[in-house]
């Protein structure tokens, strides 16, 4: 039962990915794509929310991860606030774009994690639960820069009717 559980969370946090991504490129082309956005930002959050379901959280152990899952749940609040409550008027448009790819980043940052953990010859190379390690530490900066610099071309050019 559990594995179902695991697998149902990672395909929806692939779809989340993939989905966040065309969203981003949309931003940076400064292209609305409502449906993706809807599917990504219901995805995210139920990847989060899937991720509190998983043990060993059911077990009172509190991880990384669920603080990472807390954190992204409320800037995807802020994010659906800003774009359906506020649509995007404003600062809610900025707000928007970054708590929209702060939450993919996050995302993203946990994938990295994840690969590193079960794919065997990358875990060799960043051993331990978390990994650590310098190609572990390059891979997430390099992460973390692809995402700071689209983040900001996003909020330079996302701008809808």
């Amino acid at each position: 039962m559990m594995n179902a559980v695991v697998l149902i969370h990672v395909a929806i946090s692939l779809i989340a990915i993939v989905t966040g991504i065309i969203v981003m490129l949309g931003m940076i082309g400064a292209t609305s794509v409502p449906a993706w956005t809807t599917t990504f930002l219901v995805t995210t959050i139920l990847t989060n929310a899937t991720g509190f379901i998983i043990p060993p959280f059911l077990y009172d152990k509190f991880l990384p991860s669920h603080a990472i899952g807390i954190l992204s749940l409320v800037l995807l609040a802020i994010a659906c606030f800003a774009l359906y409550s506020q649509k995007l008027s404003g600062m809610w448009r900025w707000v928007y774009v970054v708590t929209a790819l702060v939450s993919l980043y996050l995302n993203c940052f946990v994938l990295v994690i994840q690969t590193f953990l079960k794919v065997p010859p990358l875990h060799a190379i960043a051993p331990g639960a978390p990994p650590s390690g310098p190609v572990f530490g390059a891979v997430q900066l390099i992460v973390l820069a692809f995402f700071a610099f689209m983040t900001f071309r996003a909020i330079k050019r996302f701008h809808p009717a």
